[in-house]
């Protein structure tokens, strides 16, 4: 899968948070995740399913015929998933009901999507370490919105990171597009 760059606002960079690191690849400058919990503090990071070559952020989805679980690539925007289980045409799933992996708590919080052309109103939060600061991104599957909330940066500057998408080679705009 082919990374495409968006420019960071140099503002985020001064305040980034515990839990993010800015990385140098491949001539191009990109926020990684590099610390998710649950609400209860169990990381959400896994070394063993690495996408462009990071560790993974895992959760636990609820579906027809059981549980699965979804890697997803800790690029800022990237929208790049590993899946632990085949989709079921006959059952499609249009949220995310998803868990810690570890304890099963939810993480689904009811919060409307940040995307005009969607009517969601629930998102998956995960907390960056302290819990002072957090990432939601939208649990209808498909829908790119993520948004981070990090004490410190001006609301403008958040906005700005929020729009970071990476629209490149290996997504695609089926149920699986979003998260």
């Amino acid at each position: 899968m082919q990374l495409i760059h968006r420019k960071i606002p140099r503002e985020f960079l001064e305040v980034l948070p515990e839990g993010m690191k800015f990385i140098h690849r491949h001539e191009e400058e990109f926020l990684v995740v590099e610390e998710l919990s649950c609400p209860k503090g169990h990381s959400l990071m896994v070394d063993t399913v690495r996408i462009h070559d990071e560790p993974s952020i895992s959760i636990a989805v609820r579906r027809a015929g059981g549980r699965g679980l979804i890697f997803i690539d800790a690029y800022w925007g990237s929208h790049a998933k590993l899946y632990n289980f085949m989709a079921d045409p006959s059952h499609p799933l249009e949220y995310a009901d998803a868990h810690c992996p570890h304890c099963d708590v939810s993480l689904v919080v009811e919060r409307e999507c940040g995307l005009m052309e969607c009517d969601s109103r629930r998102s998956l939060v995960f907390h960056l370490p302290g819990n002072e600061n957090t990432i939601a991104v939208c649990a209808r599957l498909g829908c790119p919105d993520h948004r981070i909330v990090v004490g410190g940066a001006p609301q403008r500057v958040q906005e700005e990171v929020n729009r970071i998408n990476f629209f490149g080679y290996g997504i695609d705009d089926d149920a699986f597009g979003g998260i």
